[in-house]
């Protein structure tokens, strides 16, 4: 995987964390919401480029 694209992915999966934990501190269910999507779309893009990866080898 590019350093690039682990960055970002990484970035996504982060943003998404921060995301819930201040939903759940402020009690902003859609912002809970909006963070966990963002934690599994970063999560999915981690996981597909570790397949493409493999496939390469």
């Amino acid at each position: 995987m590019s350093a690039g694209k682990k960055i970002k992915h990484t970035t996504d999966t982060v943003k998404g964390k921060v995301k819930e934990t201040t939903g759940k501190a402020v009690g902003n269910e859609s912002l809970v919401v909006k963070g966990k999507a963002e934690q599994a779309k970063g999560d999915m893009a981690q996981a597909g480029q570790k397949v493409k990866d493999a496939l390469k080898h």
